[in-house]
């Protein structure tokens, strides 16, 4: 099976790991991917090489996560038209496709987080896709209802689920045996700014590791600085597989303003590490039923108090709990869900 994925934006992040995770998946059940992209940074094509993919690049100039672009959809179609099927990425990506597709592929489409859009709302063009999409994931509460006001058929959203990698990592020697961990991109919707001001509130915080990378490491440097931090937190850049930092942490800190599905939170509860996280999104339903700690979003107090309790032992969470809920997360399992979805349009057009 070719699937051709379509992607909006290709950097470090969330999103972007979860399809490469599981095209290197599809890869060892014997399924080609082509990836093609409007938008990327280096260290996207990096990432995406990293897990034996080879980009082909739009070049687009401006990010397109958010806006619908014909040049874009113009630049695809050509590209489309051996694909058995397309999977297409973020709306700019999804939008596109849908514009481009030649009749007879089914068209899948992923929405990670809320329509959070930065100019004019695009409600309007989300209306003139939907009627070509033929499977829609949802990976957050926001995602499924937007999807849902702009038309779509209630029958074709389904829950998105992404694959988690390390859920059986071993601790990386040499780390403190108590700290507080972060992992993701260090930008505005992840909080990181939020962390660092809760740390300087705490009491008495162990070390902190602050693995990612993003447009806020520069102030985030500086900050460290100003609050005298520096002996205390680490930037230890970007790592592709976090879990050796993560296992056997005292605690992983979420402090998102925004977040679809965390992957970095599933990561911590599969490795038996607390989380932190807050009531943003799809936060409350990964961590309800005890498995983790929710706080409000941009309430550095209230992480630095959550943090300093889980630190001191005053609270705990379901551990056990956590980590079989983390399980369905697997790369493996996720792939197989996904290469049956695929199968189940493709096979009927193949015998048509």
């Amino acid at each position: 099976m070719l699937i051709t994925r379509v992607l909006a934006k290709l950097e470090p992040g969330g999103a972007q790991l979860s399809l490469l995770r599981i095209s290197r998946a599809l890869a060892a059940r014997g399924h080609q991917t082509r990836l093609l992209v409007a938008f990327a940074s280096d260290a996207g094509v990096d990432l995406a090489r990293a897990h034996g993919i080879e980009p082909e690049l739009m070049g687009a100039s401006a990010d397109l996560q958010w806006r619908g672009d014909p040049a874009f959809a113009a630049w695809l179609a050509p590209r489309l038209t051996d694909a058995d099927v397309v999977h297409a990425h973020m709306f700019g990506g999804w939008w596109a496709a849908a514009r481009a597709m030649p009749a007879g592929i089914p068209l899948f489409a992923s929405e990670h987080n809320d329509y959070l859009w930065p100019a004019l709302p695009q409600w309007r063009a989300m209306a003139e896709a939907v009627d070509r999409i033929d499977h829609f994931y949802a990976h957050s509460p926001g995602a499924r209802v937007g999807i849902l006001r702009a038309g779509l058929r209630p029958e074709r959203v389904a829950r998105g689920v992404s694959p988690v990698d390390g859920l059986d990592a071993v601790e990386r020697r040499g780390l403190p045996a108590e700290r507080i961990v972060y992992t993701g991109r260090l930008s505005a919707d992840k909080g990181p700014d939020v962390l660092l001001e809760a740390i300087g509130m705490m009491e008495a915080s162990p070390p902190v590791f602050m693995l990612g990378a993003g447009v806020l490491e520069p102030s985030l440097r500086g900050r460290i600085a100003e609050l005298g931090l520096g002996g205390l937190v680490t930037l230890p850049g970007w790592k592709d597989n976090p879990g050796s930092w993560v296992a056997g942490a005292t605690v992983q800190a979420c402090p998102s303003r925004d977040e679809a599905f965390s992957q970095a939170a599933a990561l911590a509860m599969g490795l038996g590490v607390t989380v932190v996280g807050t009531r943003v999104d799809g936060f409350p339903e990964t961590l309800a039923e005890d498995r983790g700690i929710l706080v409000e979003p941009d309430d550095p107090a209230a992480l630095a108090e959550a943090l300093q309790d889980v630190v001191d032992g005053a609270r705990q969470t379901d551990i056990a709990g956590a980590r079989d809920w983390a399980q369905q997360f697997e790369v493996s399992r996720v792939a197989a869900r996904y290469e049956a979805d695929y199968a189940e349009r493709v096979l009927p057009l193949a015998a048509a």
